[in-house]
């Protein structure tokens, strides 16, 4: 690899001057920056990255962990990330793996966006502790360097647990996420508020993935329990797409026998049919706002906690519960209208 000392020699400088031709100082005239810059050319003179980041203390490379790339969520999350680092200078690169974690410390990227439950929280604490700038979107935590954009989940989950409540459900069955997902444990921690609060209605958990096969298992499961008219909440749309799809091979029908609302809204969940109820938000604007805050952070200007609100998007997959055409005397049985 050539080096600024190869380029030195050949123009007959000190290597000094290379380095200060190479970045546009006014210290070199501009007859012997011009030189400089051509033999750089014709050596093919690729600068070194990892020095000047030692130099300089600073990459202009964000990095973003992710705990998987699946997923609609996101697209349109680091969609709004990639406007505001290239309008601000800079990159953003995306990681996921723990062999990734090693960017924070050995200093690759000046600062990083974490939506990945394998990061301890212990151990972003002590990235903190060294100065590393963070902005975590699936945990509450406090520090200086540390600052939190995070998605109002206990908000959408009441917003959809009270949404099938005024529409009369009684049963209301509740497909979680993975074990250790922030999102999913603040959801249900809602769910089971207003559970609380509302004695009559009984609510039955079942454990999902926030995979499409999560609910797939979840609708085997209410088939061959069904009893009665129910209404479903996936803690997220990739299950709810996949609880439709498989009650629709069963003689249960969405939006009949069984109502959905799912959480994300992402945008298959406009082509379904009936079309999925579901807890919306605007990802693009949560990966802007990580960002922003992010290069604040490192720019060391203040920054507060930020949330992203929901609403509630409704759909024809939430109807309420219809007693006459849904009792089903054994699972598998085909309904009678009447």
């Amino acid at each position: 690899m050539v080096s600024i000392k190869d380029i030195a020699k050949k123009a007959g400088v000190s290597i000094s001057t290379v380095s200060y031709a190479l970045n546009g100082s006014n210290k070199v005239t501009d007859e012997t920056s011009s030189k400089i810059l051509a033999i750089a050319k014709e050596l093919n003179y690729v600068p070194n990255a990892a020095a000047r980041t030692l130099k300089k203390r600073e990459s202009r490379i964000l990095g973003v962990f992710l705990t998987d790339f699946s997923g609609d969520v996101y697209g349109d999350l680091l969609s709004g990330m990639k406007a505001v680092c290239n309008a601000q200078g800079y990159d953003l690169i995306v990681c996921s793996g723990k062999q990734s974690h090693r960017m924070l410390p050995e200093r690759m990227i000046d600062g990083a966006i974490i939506l990945d439950h394998t990061f301890a929280s212990e151990e972003l604490m002590q990235y903190a502790d060294r100065g590393h700038k963070i902005v975590v979107l699936d945990r509450e935590l406090e520090h200086a360097n540390i600052n939190q954009v995070l998605l109002d989940n206990k908000a959408g989950a009441t917003l959809a647990m009270e949404y099938l409540i005024e529409k009369g459900h009684k049963k209301i069955y509740v497909v979680t996420g993975p074990e250790g997902s922030f999102d999913s444990v603040q959801r249900l921690k809602a769910v089971r508020q207003v559970a609380e609060r509302e004695a009559e209605v009984e609510w039955i958990e079942i454990v999902g993935d926030f995979e499409k096969s999560g609910g797939e298992r979840a609708a085997d499961q209410i088939v061959q329990t069904y009893t009665e008219p129910a209404a479903v909440f996936c803690l997220n749309d990739e299950m709810a797409i996949g609880l439709c799809d498989r009650l629709a091979e069963s003689e249960l029908k969405v939006g009949r026998q069984i109502d959905v609302i799912g959480f994300d809204h992402i945008e298959l969940s406009n082509y379904m049919q009936p079309r999925l109820a579901s807890i919306d938000y605007s990802k693009r604007k949560w990966g802007a706002l990580a960002a922003e805050q992010l290069i604040k952070i490192i720019a060391g200007e203040p920054v507060d906690h930020e949330r992203i609100y929901v609403t509630l998007v409704e759909g024809e997959s939430v109807t309420g519960p219809k007693q006459a055409d849904s009792l089903l005397s054994m699972p598998g049985e085909r309904a009678v209208s009447y």
